[in-house]
């Protein structure tokens, strides 16, 4: 049995700062467009819907993120700033080159150390968890060596 992970998905209200967010950040734009009609929504249980998707690729070509903007039917709950230790989804972790400069230009779109500072993990990693755009919870890991 084959398996591998097509694309982690998040909502979120303004598509185009998510887009450019992520941009910055170092994926690609792979499409973008409209998703909608009665076979949608049987798929994810919701009826008739309309959803604005935008999906972004990693350069290496492995992962993906869907970004999605509910037109119909209107987002009924909101996750983006729970606590590190909620349930259920809660971030998305990138490996990165230089951490220092990765969040020098997501700082620039508006991001935010989660904590005060980039932590060391042995001679191993550094981390830090961001908030982007509309609160989303982003990780980021440079390994050293």
């Amino acid at each position: 049995m084959t398996i591998r992970m097509d694309n982690v998905g998040i909502v979120v209200e303004d598509l185009g700062v998510a887009i450019e967010f992520f941009r910055e950040l170092g994926l690609e734009l792979e499409g973008q467009g409209m998703v909608e009609g009665e076979w949608a929504g049987r798929v994810t249980g919701l009826g008739d819907q309309r959803v604005e998707i935008a999906m972004m690729r990693t350069p290496d070509g492995h992962g993906r993120l869907e970004l999605s903007r509910f037109l119909e039917p209107a987002v009924i709950a909101d996750h983006r700033n729970a606590p590190v230790n909620a349930l259920g989804y809660l971030r998305v972790m990138f490996a990165v080159d230089d951490i220092d400069d990765t969040l020098a230009r997501l700082r620039e779109k508006k991001a935010e150390l989660v904590s005060s500072e980039v932590i060391q993990y042995e001679n191993s990693y550094r981390l830090c968890y961001i908030r982007g755009p509309e609160g989303i919870l982003i990780g980021l890991a440079e390994e050293l060596g």
